[in-house]
Parts: structure tokens; C-alpha cells; sequence
């Protein structure tokens, strides 16, 4: 692995404080690889043998049963991804897809559970991770249970439009089916959801959307920190 590569791991929060040799050790047998979109990265039920940090791309988390498949969250870059299943060492909880030329770094799941054992800031940021990672999950379902799908749309819309920097209008990072799926609806549904907004200033052109009443927009999506952050 290239310096440069190993700094990149090194950035992110839960390497930040190994120990030179561990850190070393942990990316042993490890690889950086590109891959194209709607490339699956592995399935659930697969025996979980790595850990994946999407370097740049975007991932799908989804997860199938019933004949049903449902999106659970999407990766950002520079993002972690599976570590409970990379420690416990089991299956993956989920399937992951890329759906844009990504790049990613895979680290044997064995050298993370070895540095867990001899390194104590790696453990202590494990620990942090996941607790990080968890509150990321009840955040989700509260917004499943207490919102309508309107409610959770505007919320997300608003959300975005702070990522992007309140400009006015955003652009959708994720298609419409992949939306709909991950806000807890059908693609149909969404479209009446998207309807319901117009009154409130709510504009869809393709992957645009442009807002025209943002104050009625947040009166209507009654945003909370404990559920969409600060």
C-alpha cells in the first residue's frame, strides 16, 4: 500500500490513534480496488471477511426477504462500513452495492479483530464507532415511526438542502426508487409525496428540486436535532 493510501486510512477517526506497527499490521493482506457501478460487493449471509472503507463512489446498503428488497442507508465517502460484522466475524448483515464507480479499501476482518485484542485506542474507537453507528439506526427508525411519508420526505429534502449549502435547490444523490426504498415507501408513493410538497413551494425538475417557501416547507416538516442533527 502507497504512503499516501495508508494516510487516507489514517484520516479516518477510528485509525487516527493506533500505534504505527498496529496500524502497520491491520492493513496486511489488505487492497484498494475500484469497481463499476452496480457491482455487488458481497451479500448477506456471506461470510463477513472484510472490512470496507469506501475511499470515493457511492454505496448501497439493502437487504432482501420475502421477495422484497428494501435500501437500509447509503455510504458516503470516507466511510467505514460493516464493522460489527467485521468483529463479530460472522455473516454480513447486509448486501452492499456500488452505485457509481467507487473506490475501496478492503482490510481482512481477522486484522481487526487482532488489533481490538493489543490495541486499546483502536478498541476505544471501535467502540465509539458503533455506538455512532447505532444511534445512526434508532435516529432512522424514530423518523419511520413518528412521520408520516410526507414528513419523512421534507425532512430529508431539508437536510440535503443544509448539505449543499442552502443554495435554494438541491440535486438528488440517489435515484428515485433508491429514495423511495430508503425513506420507507414505494416509488409511487413518493411521487404523491413529492405532490403533497408543491403547495409548499416544493419544485421537482428530474433531479432537481428548487425551494420556493422554505419556511412553510420546515413548518410542515417540524425538523427535530434528536432525529436530522444539528
Amino acid at each position: 500500500m502507497r504512503e499516501s493510501q495508508k494516510e487516507i486510512v489514517r484520516s479516518l477517526s477510528l485509525f487516527s490513534s493506533m500505534m504505527e506497527e498496529n496500524l502497520d499490521a491491520i492493513l496486511v493482506g489488505s487492497f484498494l480496488q475500484r469497481f463499476p457501478a452496480s457491482v455487488v460487493l458481497f451479500s448477506e449471509s456471506d461470510p463477513a471477511d472484510f472490512l470496507y472503507i469506501l475511499i470515493n463512489g457511492q454505496v448501497e446498503l439493502f437487504a432482501n426477504a420475502n421477495n422484497r428488497e428494501g435500501t437500509m442507508t447509503l455510504i458516503r465517502p470516507i466511510a467505514t462500513f460493516v464493522l460489527a460484522s467485521a468483529l463479530v466475524g460472522d455473516a454480513y448483515q447486509m448486501s452492499a452495492r456500488t452505485l457509481e464507480s467507487s473506490q475501496i479499501l478492503m482490510i481482512p476482518a481477522e486484522n481487526i479483530r487482532a488489533a481490538m485484542r493489543k490495541d486499546k485506542n483502536f478498541a476505544q474507537k471501535s467502540v465509539l464507532e458503533l455506538a455512532a453507528c447505532y444511534h445512526g439506526v434508532v435516529r432512522a427508525y424514530k423518523s419511520i415511526k413518528l412521520r408520516t411519508a410526507v414528513e419523512r420526505l421534507a425532512n430529508y429534502l431539508l437536510v440535503q438542502h443544509r448539505r449543499q449549502g442552502e443554495k435554494g435547490v438541491i440535486t438528488l444523490p440517489v435515484e428515485k426508487r433508491i429514495l423511495a426504498s430508503m425513506l420507507g415507501m414505494r416509488p409511487e408513493n413518493l411521487s404523491r409525496a413529492f405532490a403533497t410538497l408543491k403547495p409548499y413551494g416544493v419544485a421537482v425538475e428530474g433531479t432537481d428540486v428548487r425551494f420556493q417557501k422554505l419556511n412553510d416547507l420546515q413548518t410542515l416538516a417540524k425538523p427535530l436535532e434528536s432525529i436530522d442533527g444539528p
